[in-house]
């Protein structure tokens, strides 16, 4: 992929940890040649430690997704660090522990209202502040867990995945006008801040690593991520509302 992001500005969010996938999508593309621009929230002292393991030095914008200032600013304080951007990446989703775990049946609407704000409403939320940054040729690309079925422990997060797939292609639909491309990648299950958060999401890695017909790692986000800088780079240009799974083959097997 040597080269493949040269001279691309992307804003990517989500980096927590090293081992998150976001993490990935920075460090792989500062090496192959694209600024990068983060966003945190809460902890941005941590997303500060985190950021200076990346190969160069990343700014980092303070974003919470759900704030209509955070996100009306969000251009002018990009503006600051690049002049435009070519690509977005929405690694962002956060369920009440009341919608994990078994407690489909019991989590009330403000649980489930705050997950789908913040894992579902905010990818276009944040397109659409990205927007005024972009031009064709332009891609968002956001991180999905197959939504085709009902998954053990996923619950409400799982519905708002089915709503952040449905979300990415009105999307394509929408932005494609302009130009702008919009896809998902749906990785397999990987040891993660976020997986650690959800109740028995053991049951996902014993049924991957033992099925995918590939094999499957729970430690390397590499593949996720070199997925999403493809999706973002010049390869893709007649790709949209489409979802590209990386996750060892799973997918296509019978259940």
């Amino acid at each position: 992929m040597s080269g493949l992001l040269a001279g691309k500005r992307l804003l990517v969010t989500g980096v927590i940890t090293d081992a998150s996938i976001a993490f990935s999508v920075a460090k792989i593309a500062q090496e192959n040649g694209a600024q990068v621009v983060l966003t945190g929230y809460g902890r941005l002292s941590l997303v500060e430690r985190i950021a200076r393991r990346l190969p160069q030095p990343a700014p980092i914008i303070e974003l919470d997704v759900t704030s209509p200032e955070h996100l009306a600013g969000l251009a002018d304080r990009v503006r600051e660090h690049v002049d435009g951007l070519d690509g977005v990446v929405h690694s962002i989703g956060f369920a009440p522990q009341s919608c994990l775990g078994g407690g489909f049946l019991d989590a009330s609407w403000e649980d489930v209202a705050t997950a789908l704000h913040v894992s579902t409403y905010s990818y276009k939320s944040l397109a659409m502040a990205a927007l005024p940054l972009m031009s064709p040729g332009g891609a968002v690309v956001g991180l999905t867990f197959d939504a085709t079925k009902a998954w053990p422990v996923y619950d409400w997060m799982g519905v708002a995945k089915a709503g952040l797939e449905s979300a990415s292609r009105y999307l394509a639909l929408h932005l494609g006008k302009q130009g702008i491309r919009s896809n998902l990648v749906a990785a397999g299950p990987l040891r993660t801040m976020a997986a650690k958060s959800i109740p028995g999401f053991e049951q996902f890695e014993q049924a991957w690593t033992e099925r995918a017909p590939l094999g499957w790692s729970l430690t390397n986000q590499e593949p996720a991520a070199r997925a999403c800088l493809a999706l973002m780079s010049d390869w893709f240009p007649a790709t949209t509302g489409e979802i590209v799974h990386v996750d060892g083959g799973y997918h296509a097997l019978g259940s």
